[in-house]
Parts: C-alpha cells; structure tokens; sequence
C-alpha cells in the first residue's frame, strides 16, 4: 500500500515536472496596466497615455523612373529679377542618377517647404508599399495593403509608390483675399502688382501665371477684367506688345496658365497645345519633348470612382439646349449622326472619401471644351464640388454635413475634423455654395526659348554653349487656391 501511494505521488510530480499537469487560474480579472502620475505634487495612477491616432494617407503616383521630367529645369531660369518660386536644392538626394526617396516626394510636392517633407521622414510618417506579391491572407482579413516604413535616403525603383499623411500638403490659409483688377482696360499701379504675383516664370519667349479663380481668360464686349486684356496692359515687361494666350481655363477654374511672349513662341505653343503636340519637325530632341508634354489637374468630386486609377475615353459633342442660345458638352451617344470629338483623360484617387468627397488627380490626353468636367460627371458619376452646370442635380441630393466614413487603407471608421478658427465660408467643401474645386497644379512644357534657338538655326552656325546647357523640358507646380487649401486641410482628419 506504501508502494502504490508512492507510485501516484511520484506519477503526479512527473505530470506536473513536464507541463502536463492542467494550471488553475483564478477568476479575477489581471489588473490594466497604470502608469504613475504627478500632478500638483501629488502621485496617482492613471491610465496609460495613447499614442498618436493614425493619419489619413494619400498616395503619390508610381515612380516613373530616372530622369523625372522638368527635373531641376527653372532653377536658374529668371528673367530681369523675377523668382520662378522652385528651390534649387532638390537634386540634393541624387547619386550618380539614382532618385532617393526623399528626392521624388520633394519632386512631386514641389511647393511644400523641405523642412515639412524632412519632418515625415523624421518621424517615420512615410511608408511604402512591399514589392512583389501581396500577403493574401493578410489582405483578405482586413483589407489593407502591406506597407514598410522608408528612409530618407531609399533608392526608388520603378513602380514603387509610396503613402504619407495628408498633413504633409496641409497649408496655411491667407486670412487677406487679393482684390482682382475691376472692369477696365488700364490697371492702376496696385492692380498691377497684383497681376504680377500671380506670375510663376518668364523668361523670353513665356510667360507662366497661377491663376486665380473667378478671373475670365478671354474677354468679350462686356467683359474688360479677361486675363488676356489685363495681361496686355500689365504683363509687357518691356516688350512692344504683352503676352498672349494659348490654351485656356474655364473662369472658375484655377492654376497654370501659359501665355506666350513673340509671334514665334506663341506658334510654337500652339502647336504644342493641340492634339498633335508639335510632333512634325525633323528635330528630334522637339519631337521628344513635345511627347513628355502634360498637363496635370486635381479636382475634388461628390463621391469616389469605382476604380482607383483608370483611362476614361469618352468622346464629346456640343448640344444646343431649348433657349436655342446656351450650348452643352455631353458624351457622345454613338450614332454617327451628330459630330463628336475624341476625348481622353487618365484618372487617380489620392486618397480615402472624406464628408463624402475625393481627391482625384486628372490628366487630359486632349484638350477638349470642359472635358474634364463632363468626364468626372458622367462618365466617373462624381461631379466636381461646385460644378452646378454639369452636376446640379447630384448637388441638390449632396449632405454638406460631417458624417462617418471608411478609410480604405486600413477599414477603420473616421469622422471629419472641423479646424478651429478657420472661416469655411470661403468657397470650401463645407461652405453653402462651394467654388470648382479645379485646379491645373502641374505642366511640363518643352523650353520655347531653348528651341527657338535651335530650331532656327543655319547648318553651318554652332550654337552657344549656355543655350546648349539649357534643359530641354520647363516644369511647374502652382499652389492651390484659398478655397480648395481650406477643403483639403479638412481631408486631414483622425480615425475615430
């Protein structure tokens, strides 16, 4: 009987000796975790401080690959004193042709000050997707994509896109709003220092002006205040004549206008504009840079697209309403009977819906009447914010009101985040009638002056070595107006 006592005894220590006996916990909950607080000289517990709430994130486009077009091209491009507004130290991340990381979003967000950019990258804010194949059990759980956070000075490789807060492009609103010049034809001096801020570049064959909104290119009868009559009558810069127009915005829309400064470059421009882009000299360096031309917009729309990125080709033809006076550009229907315009535009999300809205980021193939519109409107189903002409009716059923959303990055909830002391009522999303949410950001134009140079010269006459010098393609970014700055500083809000 001693044996068998002894037996269990020591069988019992052997299950409990490797683990297998089964270990009683009790009932009562572990204490949460406390942290040891100080506050007016008196120690308490209190919960542990939570960290930073994530960020809405937006994405930039897909590293084309080296050398970015328009990289470096204006940094000494100034003519009689006037600043182009591009910093010359971006290439300051570039070895022997590689782009770092750094370097392509100082390219991209070319009117955000470096320090900003610097402090993302400081603080680990800036991300990157995984190359190859997703993790898809990962994606299939919570939907989100695999990123890994980059350093400053990462090689990009072609393909690779990158994710940061949209704080990084927040910016900071004038409280001041510049008068624009009053119905006549001879500016006063403070009409004329309004008009030349709004200029971007000149050199001697361009002018590149930010546009403001609300401000016509092309005047008529009763119009005087059109861009092209102030523009000749405060924009000459010493020339015989001032500038003219080549391509047009719509009155409400804002950005990059290009005007051209002698007969010669006002032709060259033109062809640069149309559909065939100038691609008919036996110079190919011309033709090569009349191909990297394009004109890049982005544009705040009622909803989201279906697809993330994608190429709208949806021609367009004019129809005559029943007044028999006001005209209309709608998607074609087909039919061969009514004449119709090829059209096509390349399209990306920026970042996650918010009060309802996107960010989109337009690039017109061709340049058709209020092409971007109609194919935002109709062809996507998401109208421009303020585009009452094409999307009235979506408008009128549009909540201007904070409500719940999802960010696709991670599926989490997230409301809108009213900025305190910031006047709404300037045009933004959240005003009562918003302004066209429409801006030209970007362009990328081949150097006029340089080609003129080159274009026109004899055989047997070599050209100089600082017209040699000079980059073949002219790039500019302008920034967004006040309106559109107050709606995409609300696109910064927190996950809830």
């Amino acid at each position: 009987m001693w044996k068998s006592k002894t037996r269990v005894s020591f069988f019992s220590f052997h299950q409990l000796y490797l683990g297998v006996a089964t270990r009683r916990f009790s009932r009562v909950a572990p204490p949460p975790s406390a942290v040891i607080r100080v506050t007016n000289n008196i120690a308490h517990l209190g919960a542990p401080k939570q960290g930073p709430l994530p960020r809405q994130l937006i994405s930039l486009p897909p590293f084309p690959g080296h050398p970015l077009p328009g990289k470096n091209a204006v940094d000494n491009a100034v003519d009689n004193g006037v600043d182009n507004g591009v910093d010359g130290d971006v290439d300051d991340d570039e070895d022997g042709g590689r782009v770092t990381a750094i370097s392509w979003v100082k390219y991209y967000f070319e009117e955000i000050h470096d320090k900003g950019i610097q402090t993302h990258f400081t603080k680990g804010l800036v991300q990157m997707e995984f190359r190859g194949r997703r993790d898809a059990l990962r994606q299939k759980e919570d939907a989100a994509r695999p990123l890994r956070k980059i350093k400053h000075n990462e090689v990009m490789k072609i393909g690779d896109k990158i994710w940061l807060p949209v704080s990084i492009a927040e910016m900071r609103i004038s409280k001041r709003y510049d008068t624009i010049p009053s119905g006549t034809l001879y500016p006063n001096a403070d009409e004329i220092a309004y008009l030349q801020r709004l200029v971007r570049f000149r050199d001697s064959a361009i002018i590149v002006l930010n546009k403001p909104p609300k401000l016509p290119v092309k005047g008529n009868v009763p119009i005087h205040n059109s861009m092209d009559a102030l523009a000749a009558a405060a924009l000459s810069f010493g020339n015989d004549e001032g500038p003219r127009l080549v391509h047009r915005l719509d009155r409400e829309t804002s950005g990059l206008l290009v005007m051209g400064r002698t007969k010669e470059s006002i032709d060259y421009l033109h062809s640069v504009f149309s559909d065939y882009k100038g691609r008919n000299s036996s110079c190919k360096a011309w033709n090569k840079a009349c191909e990297a031309m394009y004109q890049q917009y982005w544009a705040l729309v009622i909803g989201s697209p279906k697809d993330k990125e994608g190429l709208i080709s949806a021609p367009l033809s004019k129809v005559l309403l029943d007044d028999g006076k006001t005209d209309r550009v709608v998607l074609a229907r087909g039919s061969g009977f009514e004449a119709s315009q090829e059209a096509i535009t390349e399209y990306r999300v920026l970042g996650p819906m918010i009060n309802g809205c996107s960010w989109l980021e337009l690039r017109p193939i061709t340049s058709r009447k209020h092409q971007l519109r109609v194919h935002c409107a109709e062809a996507l189903g998401t109208p421009i914010v303020g585009d009452y002409k094409y999307g009235w009716f979506v408008h009128k059923r549009w909540k201007q009101m904070p409500q719940v959303d999802i960010e696709p990055t991670t599926g989490k909830p997230y409301k809108l985040r009213r900025p305190e002391g910031l006047d709404v009522q300037k045009g933004s999303v959240l005003s009562k009638v918003p302004l066209l949410h429409l801006h030209c950001r970007e362009m990328v134009l081949p150097n006029i002056a340089k080609f003129l140079h080159v274009l026109n010269q004899q055989e047997t006459e070599p050209l100089r070595t600082g017209i040699i010098s000079k980059p073949d393609l002219l790039r500019f970014v302008a920034s967004m107006p006040s309106h559109m700055k107050i709606s995409w500083n609300l696109m910064s809000s927190y996950l809830v």
